[in-house]
């Protein structure tokens, strides 16, 4: 399942970006500003990223330049979205390296055509689609986990807690950071709503559940247990 994040400081603009997408099968994210998706990509690399050029602070043409300079997310497939007649900001888009750009005011229909032809289009970047931890492996594709060989029978927000996991062994999460990356930022809820989902993972994982430590006063880390 693509995951697609949405630039977007239009709120009312960006929930409905985040519905379609997400009612088309994708998993959708969405950002307000460059200072979330600095934040976001330090966590993790999306599939698609759709950037919106008029962003308060720093602008979509300013964040894309960023995006091709870095080593971690220069072949990330990127959609502008520009306004109407703004001519000089979609060439200037596409000089730098966007992938396509979209005119406001777009259909929701031409956007999710618009990013199906672009994962097409795009070979893999090479992110990591298997991920491994001792006898755990994590098949992005199939979208299935294996301990030890015996496939296991995770939920969504099971398998994606894990997955955060895998991708930064060793590293502390809040329960806030968390509920943000695999409820959502706009998820109303209680933290404990994390601590039930933790026990009935580490359940699950059998021996390797102890891999996921309880940090005192913080949160929970994967630690790989030879």
């Amino acid at each position: 399942m693509a995951q697609i994040w949405c630039v977007e400081d239009d709120e009312s603009i960006r929930d409905i970006e985040l519905y379609t997408l997400r009612s088309m099968g994708f998993e959708a994210r969405g950002l307000t500003d460059g200072g979330e998706l600095r934040a976001a990509l330090e966590e993790e690399i999306p599939d698609l990223i759709l950037l919106d050029v008029m962003l308060p602070g720093d602008d979509g043409v300013t964040l894309l330049r960023e995006l091709r300079a870095a080593a971690r997310t220069e072949t990330v497939p990127v959609i502008m979205a520009t306004a109407r007649g703004m001519e000089y900001d979609k060439i200037q888009s596409l000089d730098l390296g966007a992938d396509d750009y979209l005119v406001k005011p777009f259909g929701m229909m031409e956007m999710v055509s618009r990013v199906k032809a672009v994962l097409r289009r795009c070979p893999d970047r090479g992110k990591q689609r298997s991920l491994r931890a001792g006898g755990l492996l994590m098949d992005q594709d199939e979208h299935s986990v294996r301990a030890d060989g015996v496939r296991l029978q995770l939920t969504l927000k099971e398998y994606e807690l894990l997955r955060g996991f895998l991708l930064h062994p060793g590293l502390a999460f809040t329960r806030e950071q968390l509920m943000s990356q695999v409820w959502g930022a706009d998820f109303v809820g209680e933290s404990r709503t994390v601590d039930m989902h933790i026990t009935t993972l580490r359940q699950k994982l059998g021996s390797y559940g102890k891999w996921i430590e309880t940090v005192r006063g913080v949160g929970y880390r994967f630690e790989v247990k030879e």
